[in-house]
């Protein structure tokens, strides 16, 4: 077989199929050149989401006459001149693939100029240069790229709908907004703006024209600093979680950038806050030495690797649970019950997790008067006679009012808000059980207004938080099994667990050879639970197989929700008002007091102000 060198035509498409992948793809290497070019606006104009014209105006730098079509040579670029270059990249784009590649499958035409002299204007087809021009000279560039793929039909067959390709278009001009929030952003599509950020720098401003103004009313600024990393951002509350880790942008020296082991280190700094299968929204910027981060690891620039991302884990996920613990986590019923809002650009869906109570009619107030409370339909043994707390003033209750006229109009609190540690017991507020609906959830009440308590929950956040500090205090002592558990594996199963045989040893288990691939176990750790040793041990060496690795922290944590879901009480049990003020008494003393160990919320507030918006008191 004879070896030849492709022509320049040939090898641009074969780029392309790598840099290229839909319009949304244009879109991000010639705004990150807009960036690069140090432009303080950028409008990206698109017609059929891009597959017909995609138009991208700056008012950067420009490229200068002489150099203008060495721009769209294969491999050229003004970012780095040699190897040494590539270990201190502090440009998006370096590679020189993208303007060749762009351009080899579309008609392109570029209009720039230095604003020194006039212009230069090029037009090409299928990455050939078929005209020169002179243009204007203002300062910057414009190209415009039409018919996309049009000579790679191939391509062009696999394109989705115009729906879903705008929405890639629309993430990554948003995650360009949130990479570079002192750039001025316009997105248009077929002549009408769908998003523009104001470029004054504000990180959540552009979070609320992307997530919506609500989401944007719950979201927590962070803040972290290393020696070698300063990280910054902001977290929406658990309450306002998404099904997909599409939400979670993370941000590395201006460079929008995807990673596994981030995404894991946010999602364990929420914990057990999220309810299972949900993801939280995150916004957050890293700082760093450009020589810890090689960022030429795939071609689109996406995926990055980190020389110190332990540290860096660490700090991001720390960072998450200090700002978490001096939050107060309760959702508010009256937002619950929301309609689902979307936003134009992205109809993302800001419904926070619902619940139903439209079962029940909840009085304005609470008396002496059983007829008003059997229409809760409770039992009587669980009423209390109890009148209006007198602490509750008119002037405290003007207060309240105002306080959440002021949370509509502000968005987070400040950072001198959040930055005083709150006691666990002083996260929730007193709550005073005033009875209970249908034998599941406790209601409450206290100046604040009405609080609804799934007792389920709650009981298995308090039995939770005790078995995960009982059973991480228990030394590594073992007990013997009368019966001993026998386990089969696959050969290659095998082969590990004998490489790994020392470290099963240390955690206090040993698994003696019983046949090729067969083991016995005569002894366990003292810590596993009754009744479930066979399945605890299982599940380390399941651990053990798929890591290679024995995390016994995480284990132990698995067992203590296991414990507490098992042993707490369920839904339709009845009690009374002394085992309600314990359960909550207990609850307040937790350390996260607002989601059980699966992540579901435990209590629902209700605000007077909010009570009395539902039955149209005030307006």
């Amino acid at each position: 077989m004879k070896i030849i060198e492709l022509p320049d035509y040939l090898a641009n498409k074969i780029a392309a199929g790598e840099v290229v992948e839909r319009p949304a793809s244009v879109v991000k290497e010639l705004v990150e050149n807009s960036v690069d070019a140090k432009s303080s606006t950028i409008k990206i104009e698109v017609v059929e989401a891009g597959l017909q014209s995609i138009k991208i105006t700056d008012d950067g730098i420009g490229i200068p006459r002489d150099q203008c079509k060495k721009a769209f040579l294969r491999h050229a670029t003004s970012k780095i001149s040699n190897e040494s270059d590539l270990f201190h990249v502090h440009t998006l784009g370096f590679r020189g693939e993208a303007l060749a590649s762009i351009a080899a499958v579309s008609r392109l035409q570029v209009k720039t100029s230095t604003g020194e002299e006039a212009g230069t204007i090029l037009e090409l087809e299928g990455g050939t240069i078929i005209e020169e021009s002179r243009g204007d000279a203002r300062k910057g560039t414009e190209i415009i790229v039409n018919d996309l793929f049009y000579n790679t039909p191939a391509r062009l067959k696999y394109m989705k709908t115009v729906h879903t390709e705008l929405g890639h278009i629309t993430d990554i001009v948003n995650r360009m907004a949130f990479s570079h929030p002192n750039i001025r952003f316009e997105l248009w599509h077929n002549e009408k703006r769908i998003f523009k950020t104001s470029g004054k720098g504000d990180l959540l401003q552009i979070a609320a024209s992307v997530y919506g103004m609500s989401a944007a009313k719950k979201m927590i600024p962070v803040k972290t600093q290393t020696l070698d990393y300063k990280i910054e951002g902001y977290i929406a509350k658990p309450e306002i979680n998404r099904a997909t880790r599409n939400y979670m942008t993370t941000i590395v020296n201006g460079r929008f950038i995807k990673s596994i082991a981030l995404a894991k280190a946010i999602t364990n700094g929420f914990h057990t806050l999220l309810p299972i299968g949900r993801q939280p929204i995150v916004v957050l910027r890293v700082e760093m030495d450009p020589i810890l981060i090689d960022v030429n690891v795939h071609p689109t620039k996406l995926e990055v690797r980190f020389s110190k991302e332990r540290e860096l884990y660490q700090a991001v996920e720390e960072m998450i649970k200090k700002a978490l613990q001096q939050e107060t986590l309760i959702p508010s019923g009256s937002q619950t019950n929301k309609k689902k809002e979307t936003t134009v650009q992205n109809e993302l869906d800001l419904t926070q997790t619902s619940i139903d109570i439209s079962r029940s009619t909840i009085p304005r107030e609470i008396d002496q008067n059983k007829s008003a409370l059997k229409e809760l339909k409770l039992p009587e043994s669980n009423y209390i006679k109890e009148t209006e707390p007198q602490h509750i003033k008119n002037n405290q209750e003007k207060k309240q009012m105002e306080q959440q006229l002021d949370h509509e109009e502000g968005l987070v609190p400040t950072d001198e808000e959040t930055t005083t540690d709150i006691p666990h017991h002083n996260r929730v507020p007193p709550l005073y059980p005033i009875g209970q609906h249908h034998g599941t959830y406790i209601l409450a009440q206290n100046d604040e207004g009405l609080f609804i308590i799934d007792q389920h929950a709650a009981q298995e956040r308090v039995k939770y938080e005790f078995f995960r500090e009982k059973i991480g205090k228990v030394e590594s002592q073992v007990q013997d099994l009368l019966v001993p558990l026998t386990f089969d594996f696959t050969h290659q199963e095998a082969l590990i667990i004998e490489e790994y045989k020392e470290e099963l040893q240390k955690v206090g288990l040993f698994l003696e050879p019983f046949g090729a691939s067969t083991y016995v176990v005569r002894s366990h750790p003292n810590w596993f639970p009754k009744g479930e040793e066979e399945d605890v041990l299982r599940d380390i060496v399941n651990q053990l197989i798929k890591d290679k690795q024995i995390n016994i922290h995480k284990l132990r944590e698995e067992v203590a929700i296991l414990m507490s879901c098992k042993r707490s009480i369920k839904a339709n049990h009845y009690l009374n008002i002394k085992d309600m003020e314990k359960l909550l008494t207990d609850l307040r003393e937790c350390a996260d007091p607002f989601t059980c160990p699966h992540g579901r919320p435990i209590i629902i507030q209700f605000t007077k102000y909010e009570m009395e918006k539902m039955f149209k008191r005030v307006m």
